[in-house]
């Protein structure tokens, strides 16, 4: 292992845990990542390795058969995860969004009902706030539950489902009608319960199949449609309706970390990549490392690496010191997934011709870094929540 990625004060059980991830990531997830992406293949395999290592459980309380680590421990996790294939940490990723907003917003009925065996990832979880025709816009969605005499009844399409097939638990935004004065306070969350797989999943429920992508590949995306589908007032997030916008908000804070996670891992593997080629490869009589444009362009790449490695934990680490993170995580998610384009980009560019060949790592970590710019909100959406808390902390005393 080289000096970058490295992170100071981690407890002796968290190095322990960061040491069997990347043991696992290095004898499990990278001998076969690229051959299972090219064929579009659902990693079966690493997921159960996981499920092993307790990965599903790492945040979840020990109360509720987790191991009760911390925010930071879990984007560690995330980061190496993702230097092995960026697909996989997206299997966890929203499972563990779900499980997050079951402990903090959740009714101990509904924490005791889920989080044991989501602990196990014998449930597994998927949340869903985007729909076909709103993308950012989250206040635009109109999927709607409408009362009924016995709960509510779901109609709507939702869009953009990670685990949309393989989930059995979906965290799903929907609109309310409850007399508020506010479009955000009419929208509320449900756990929609549904089989694996793709058809008609439920009572009303269909999940058409996956969405062809160009990377991300491996894990399925998907749309969710809902038909009439009954579900009791018991299935609201919290047992409250009107509060779902706050709390998927909420979720997508850490879920902002999470992508952070996952573009510094893809990062660090490119710079990998980049450094081991330049030493191979001779030009001119010597290894292009040794020539000063190569050599200046590797030293970027590692001060980026570098760089976006604290943003992100630091964002975490102030998550989990009970602070809000608005801030922190878009600043860490918009110069991780930026940097991480940058550093992939000049890693394909020290590879040659021979990165645009398939047969070659970095041709999958291009198309996967491309994703890092869109998840969880683009770079243009972080910097407006940036613009707006900078101007609000430093507004101009009259």
């Amino acid at each position: 292992m080289g000096r970058l990625c490295e992170t100071e004060g981690l407890t002796e059980d968290q190095s322990e845990i960061l040491k069997a991830v990347r043991t696992f990531v290095e004898e499990k997830i990278l001998p076969v990542a690229t051959e299972l992406e090219h064929a579009d293949e659902y990693p079966t395999e690493i997921v159960e390795g996981l499920k092993e290592l307790g990965i599903f459980g790492l945040m979840i309380p020990e109360e509720y058969d987790g191991l009760g680590e911390s925010l930071l421990t879990y984007a560690l996790c995330v980061e190496e995860i993702a230097r092995g294939w960026m697909s996989v940490s997206g299997v966890i990723n929203t499972h563990f969004i779900v499980a997050y907003l079951l402990m903090k917003h959740g009714t101990e009925e509904q924490k005791r009902k889920y989080l044991p065996k989501m602990a196990t990832g014998e449930i597994r979880g998927a949340f869903s706030m985007s729909e076909p025709a709103l993308g950012s816009d989250v206040a635009a969605i109109k999927t709607k539950a409408t009362r009924t005499d016995d709960g509510y009844e779901i109609t709507g399409q939702k869009m953009w489902l990670t685990n949309g097939g393989s989930s059995t638990l979906v965290a799903v935004l929907v609109k309310t009608d409850e007399g508020a004065d506010s479009v955000y306070k009419n929208m509320t969350t449900f756990l929609v319960e549904k089989t694996p797989g793709f058809g008609e999943v439920a009572q009303g429920v269909t999940v058409p199949g996956k969405i062809d992508k160009m990377g991300y590949k491996g894990i399925d995306t998907t749309e969710m449609v809902f038909e009439g589908h009954r579900i009791s007032a018991e299935q609201i997030l919290g047992g409250e309706p009107g509060k779902g916008f706050y709390q998927m908000m909420d979720g997508v804070e850490v879920g902002r970390v999470n992508v952070a996670a996952r573009a510094c891992g893809i990062a660090n593997r490119a710079f990998e990549l980049g450094v081991a080629y330049a030493q191979q490869r001779e030009t001119f009589g010597k290894p292009i490392a040794e020539h000063q444009a190569i050599l200046f362009r590797l030293a970027e790449m590692a001060t980026k690496v570098e760089t976006a490695h604290a943003m992100m934990v630091r964002a975490a680490r102030k998550k989990d010191s009970g602070q809000r993170n608005d801030v922190e995580a878009g600043m860490a998610k918009m110069l991780a997934s930026e940097y991480c384009n940058e550093v992939v980009e000049a890693s394909f560019r020290i590879h040659g011709g021979y990165g645009y060949s398939k047969e070659y790592e970095i041709e999958r970590l291009y198309r996967e870094a491309a994703f890092m710019l869109i998840g969880e909100g683009t770079s243009d959406i972080q910097k407006m929540i940036i613009g707006r808390s900078v101007l609000k902390d430093y507004k101009l005393k009259a």
